[in-house]
């Protein structure tokens, strides 16, 4: 199968605007994400909408495609790309731009989700740890996902679910594998067109997840599996806690 990935990066941002190329470590955050997967695909872009990243990422010699700033997410500004730059491809990989410490084992997770041919949408999870206490568990910015049998998912939440009935909340994490949704995506291309065509839905109005609308129109969302951690960047506060966070692992990024 042929898999390209592209990285939307739009430069407004309510909390933390430019933050794509705000500085980690001697290079901008955009660069590190690019950096991280390049080597993962038969094809990799950056999409943006403005000039500002698009100078930043012919820098560093990264494909970069123009798209307009009136994409309402990632996914449309992953399609808009592929049908500027007319990319044919089995599988597109959606890299957040703000996820410097993406691994290439999760893009392979990502991957082999479309060995199963009823996968139309994957993306990836982590288990919760025991030691992450109900803070973390019950945090609405966190979504959680529930399973079926064969790793497909069933529901995303901002609540904590499943709702563990008889056991006290405190306890939740220690009786049952609580699973976080890791915010990539990886679309057959022919889904990706009838993704952006699709109307919002009651339930990703409730919940403003916008994978609630592909599981309530019918699509199936194959799930992946990882233990490696990650640190995404919203706030200036997030950019000194991804720099704290590569200290505590170790990584000493080449400058």
């Amino acid at each position: 199968m042929k898999f390209v990935g592209i990285i939307p990066a739009r430069y407004a941002s309510t909390r933390f605007p430019a933050k794509v190329l705000a500085d980690l470590n001697g290079k901008t955050v955009i660069q590190r994400v690019y950096e991280q997967v390049k080597d993962c695909f038969d094809d990799l872009y950056i999409a943006t909408d403005d000039e500002r990243i698009a100078d930043v990422v012919k820098s560093f010699g990264g494909k970069v495609v123009m798209t307009s700033e009136n994409c309402k997410n990632g996914t449309e500004r992953c399609y808009e790309a592929c049908c500027k730059e007319n990319i044919e491809a089995d599988v597109i990989i959606n890299i957040q731009g703000d996820e410097p410490f993406i691994q290439r084992k999760q893009v392979e997770a990502l991957m082999s989700c479309f060995n199963d041919e009823r996968t139309d949408i994957a993306t990836l999870v982590k288990p919760f740890e025991a030691g992450d206490g109900w803070e973390r568990l019950s945090n609405p910015n966190t979504p959680k996902v529930v399973l079926n049998e064969d790793n497909f998912a069933m529901y995303f939440s901002r609540s904590v679910i499943p709702y563990l009935r008889g056991i006290e909340q405190e306890e939740w994490l220690s009786n049952h594998t609580f699973y976080k949704h890791l915010g990539i995506y990886a679309y057959r291309l022919d889904v990706l067109k009838k993704l952006t065509s699709l109307p919002q839905t009651t339930l990703e109005k409730m919940e403003s997840l916008e994978q609630l609308r592909w599981l309530e129109k019918g699509f199936k969302i194959k799930v992946g599996i990882t233990d490696i951690e990650t640190v995404g960047i919203d706030t200036p506060e997030d950019l000194e806690r991804a720099k704290e966070f590569a200290a505590s692992i170790g990584l000493r990024w080449d400058k």
